[in-house]
């Protein structure tokens, strides 16, 4: 829900006198002029939430209050957030109904300056000159900085992305499918989706990406984290935009919400000119992005919370698990291992090949691990994992923690967002189907891997997984570039349900709708 206060005060009164609205709006009726503490605002349809008083002293005329069905969480947009989302919305909607007059070999030479841009040292010294920047300033404020920083091979695979897509087949208005009638024809024809809205975390390499969806005739708009605006705002000013330029792309074809505050992000998903809206980053404020664009109708591709699971089967080789674990946590990003379930029958011998493992990718890294124990692992756990403290790297620091603590059963799901040290989970299952079971109720279904030589073992575990990524080793497969070979714009988990029609890597091919073309002969056709 959506309301619009026009008032100078926050007094709580409605005005339904349609000669007498605010702003030349005659004919609107039921306008909010302004909340009160404790004002009432229902949500979900039978709950109720209250105005709180610091909601109720920043509301200004023209603001938006946008309410979050699932939460009840009020949400103030203040009119100048709204206005630059809006805007940048409008010139990527004129944009779009621009691009079906443009050529395939236009928006291919679009890619090709793009990467050429940032492959010039001189542009990309400007570029790398406002990453800097952005790390000291997120640095400055205990801030992560382990996906902030412009490195050389995030340069190199944001070339490469964009390359991929100079050097793809053209996908729009491909025919699918044809269907030959008496007399005429039937054509289903592939076609842009819309204007694509993205909201991620700041890393750059995701902004470029998101680009990738021009390729199937969608324009883009984005708003990356405020840590990386200012890097945002450099690769925009000296190698966007001067690339659709130069391409003869129409402006606006991609665009930079170009705001620091998470309200120009929840006035973009709120606005439904959006044809689908992606969100990365953290779980809560993804799901709350998620729920803004729902409100308004718009379909959502969710990325907040990710981690992955590993469960041991009884057919499971000893030293490929150890393998696996390591080679699963050789950085912490969403396909990470997060939760290792080890069969309880072979756990004397597969527990100490799980921490093997896990020390080995501490080692990789010069650092130690950490590692949380659920009730049925702790007697499979020496104790002095628990009785032994390290330093652990945190987002505000190194800390001084145990390298083992003791979790709840019922916590298997909680990701671990670490910075330099390896940190998983390890619990002890009954069967594969115990831990089926707890993979499908407590994680964000995501990720699974069973590691088993046993083929009847690995059929079961695949049929009844509630998961879109299953494999038999590591987890750091499931990647978009690295998986299938192109640019990955965002993965999308099962916690809020299963995908229509598509799968949950999000490409920039993978973003179009069907038209449907038909062809006469006959002229005396009739029905």
């Amino acid at each position: 829900m959506t309301v619009t206060t026009t008032s100078t005060d926050h007094a709580s009164k409605q005005n339904t006198d349609p000669d007498q609205q605010p702003d030349g709006a005659p004919g609107e009726t039921g306008l909010l002029t302004g909340l009160e503490v404790g004002q009432p605002i229902v949500y979900g349809g039978n709950r109720v939430t209250h105005v709180g008083p610091e909601l109720a002293a920043a509301f200004e005329s023209g603001d938006r209050l946008i309410v979050v069905a699932d939460t009840g969480d009020l949400l103030h947009v203040p009119q100048a957030e709204w206005l630059v989302a809006a805007e940048t919305i409008e010139r990527a909607a004129t944009a779009f109904l621009a691009l079906g007059a443009v050529s395939d070999d236009a928006i291919r030479d679009f890619f090709d300056r793009f990467a050429s841009r940032l492959a010039d040292d001189e542009v990309f010294e400007v570029i790398a000159a406002a990453n800097a920047k952005d790390i000291a300033s997120a640095q400055s404020r205990g801030r992560s900085t382990t996906r902030l920083e412009l490195s050389h091979k995030m340069r190199t695979d944001m070339i490469a992305g964009l390359a991929t897509w100079r050097d793809t087949a053209p996908s729009r208005d491909s025919t699918v499918d044809a269907i030959d009638h008496d007399g005429w024809r039937l054509e289903q024809r592939t076609a842009g989706l819309g204007v694509i809205g993205f909201v991620f975390e700041g890393r750059p390499n995701v902004f470029a990406d998101a680009c990738g969806v021009i390729r199937s005739g969608n324009a883009v708009v984005f708003r990356i984290g405020s840590d990386a605006l200012g890097t945002a705002q450099a690769i925009v000013r000296h190698a966007l935009d001067p690339s659709l330029a130069d391409a003869g792309l129409p402006a606006g074809t991609a665009g930079l919400v170009d705001s620091r505050t998470h309200a120009a992000g929840w006035a973009m998903f709120g606005d439904p000119r959006l044809s689908l809206a992606v969100a990365r980053g953290s779980g809560k404020a993804v799901d709350q992005l998620g729920a803004v664009a729902r409100s308004v109708g718009t379909p959502v591709s969710l990325h907040g919370t990710g981690g992955a699971w590993i469960v041991t089967g009884a057919g499971c080789d000893a030293d490929r698990l150890e393998a696996v674990v390591r080679t699963s946590l050789d950085r912490k990003v969403c396909n990470t291992l997060n939760t290792c379930c080890v069969l309880r029958s072979r756990a004397d011998e597969l527990m100490p090949r799980v921490l093997a493992g896990l020390r080995a990718a501490a080692h990789d890294r010069n650092v130690e691990p950490k590692l949380h124990v659920a009730p049925d692992a702790e007697a499979y756990v020496d104790h002095s994992w628990f009785n032994t403290r390290v330093p652990i790297a945190r987002a505000a620091g190194v800390v001084e923690e145990p390298m083992a603590e003791r979790i709840g059963a019922d916590e298997l799901g909680h990701e671990w967002e670490w910075e330099d040290s390896p940190e998983i989970t390890v619990a002890v299952v009954d069967s594969v189907a115990d831990a089926v079971e707890r993979f499908n109720r407590q994680s964000p279904r995501f990720v699974a891997s069973i590691v088993s030589a046993d083929e009847a073992e690995q059929e079961e575990f695949w049929s009844s997984i509630d998961a879109p990524f299953v494999g038999d080793g590591f987890t750091r497969w499931v990647d978009g570039q690295y998986a299938l070979n192109k640019p990955e714009l965002g993965l999308s988990n099962w916690q809020s349900g299963r995908l229509f029609g598509r799968g949950a890597v999000l490409s920039g091919d993978s973003v179009y709708t069907v038209r449907s073309r038909v062809r006469q002969e006959d002229p005396n056709l009739r029905r």
